[in-house]
This record gives structure tokens, sequence and C-alpha cells, in this order.
């Protein structure tokens, strides 16, 4: 799957401000950036670093009265589609000590707060089969709604109201997951047809020795997601974090499928 990615960001900063970005793609082997450009409008050097476990890179820029920002690429996904029932489980005594972290509770994903759920609701499933049943149970008890989710809703938030953006579907499943003994992180990404269009968030589950792309919110196939940054929750993943104040004057995202 090929995609042609366009970003256009123009923020307010009324005071100067040091400001984070996280919107190229991350090079990786099942993803390939065929072509890209950043541009950022800065009077000051920009800096470049690695992101979250080394995937992807993170942007530094110093804002004064405005920023502006555009980001165009063209990559190519090469992952098939894996059906997640049925993949094996690893004991969370065994998993790999970099991934520890992504069995713990996180700021937006309270998983101490779901393992009696897990227990009651998925009793008896493990590995890709509760993972499989988790996904489906976030897709179907989930409304995708922008009203009542903010900044600071966590997945237990969510989980009381049952609607929420991608985010919140990301948060959610994450933290059932971590609830079930499965590493999950949160991944920033861009996928065509996500609607409204804009960056998106999805999990991403540890199963049979490697990670797998799950969308709960069912806008994109594993096949045709470009991930950009990966963390515990949206702390880490977020395209943008401003140590300011900023004002949104104009924010553009658009995700295309290219022959």
């Amino acid at each position: 799957m090929r995609l042609g990615i366009e970003v256009e960001l123009d923020y307010a900063v009324p005071e100067p401000a040091d400001v984070l970005l996280q919107i190229e793609v991350a090079a990786l082997p099942d993803q390939r950036v065929e072509a890209e450009e950043l541009i950022v409008w800065s009077d000051q050097p920009i800096r470049a670093e690695r992101g979250e476990e080394g995937i992807g890179q993170r942007c530094w820029v110093e804002a004064k009265d405005r920023l502006e920002a555009r980001y165009r690429a063209t990559v190519t996904v090469d992952r098939p589609p894996v059906t997640l029932a049925g993949l094996a489980a690893t004991p969370p005594r065994l998993v790999p000590t970099e991934l520890t972290a992504y069995l713990l509770p996180s700021r937006y994903c309270p998983v101490d707060r779901f393992d009696g759920f897990v227990r009651r609701s998925f009793d008896g499933l493990e590995g890709g089969d509760l993972a499989a049943a988790l996904a489906d149970w976030v897709a179907h008890e989930i409304e995708y709604s922008c009203e009542g989710t903010t900044s600071d809703t966590t997945a237990l938030d969510t989980f009381a109201t049952r609607a929420g953006v991608c985010r919140d579907y990301a948060h959610l499943l994450v933290t059932l997951a971590r609830a079930g003994g499965i590493p999950a992180r949160c991944v920033a990404a861009y996928a065509p047809g996500v609607d409204p269009p804009d960056f998106h968030a999805v999990a991403e589950l540890w199963l049979d020795g490697t990670w797998h792309l799950v969308d709960a919110t069912g806008m994109a196939c594993a096949d045709e997601i470009a991930r950009v940054a990966v963390g515990r929750d949206a702390v880490d993943i977020a395209f943008m974090t401003v140590f300011g104040r900023a004002t949104l004057l104009r924010q553009t995202v658009r995700v295309v499928r290219l022959a």
C-alpha cells in the first residue's frame, strides 16, 4: 500500500515557547519512506532526536508569535494483515525486559482498575483470542464522538461514558490488553479513510513474539497504517507538545492511497 501524506500546521504563539513536534513517518522495516519533506518556519535552529524506542523522530522548535509547519511524504506500507485469534500468548514473566512498561499503568491507562473486569468478562481467554475479543468489545461498546472527550480523558472515563475519539479507543484497548497480561502500546499514525481527516491513534499489541497494529475504531486496517511514534499513552505520542501557550489557526491532515 502506497500512501501520500500532507500536513499543514498553523498556530499562534503569544509568548516564545519551545515546541516538540512528532509528525514525520517513522522509517521501519514494514513501512518505507520513499520521499519526505518537513518545513518549519523558525528563526532558530531546529533540533531533531530519535523517538521513543528509537522509532520515529522528534523535532524541537522555538516558536515566536507563530508556529507554521508543513510535511509531505510518500510511504509504502508492506505489512500483511494478521488475524489476532490464535496467536500465542507470552506470560508476563517472560516478556522482554524492554516491554515491561507496556504491562504497567500509565497516565491515561489505569490498568489496575480493569483487572477484575477483564477476568470476569473474558474468563478463559488468553493471547490472540483475548486480544481479538477485547478489540471487538471496544469496537462495539464505544461510540465515536468528539463530545465530552478532552485532553484529560482517561481509559476509565471512556469506559464510563462509552464514547470517545481515536485516542480514547486506543487508550481503552491498550488498558484492557495490559490488564489481561498482553503488552500494549499506543501508536500515533497516518491512515487513509480516517473521518474526520486528522492525526490518528491506534493500539499495538505484543503477541507471538512481535507487535500487531489494531485500530479499534475500524477506520483503518493494519496493512495501511503508517506509524509516526509509539509510547505508553498519548503523553508519548502527541503530534505537538507546547511548553507554553498556542492557539490553533489552521490544521489540515490529508492521507490518500496512491496507485
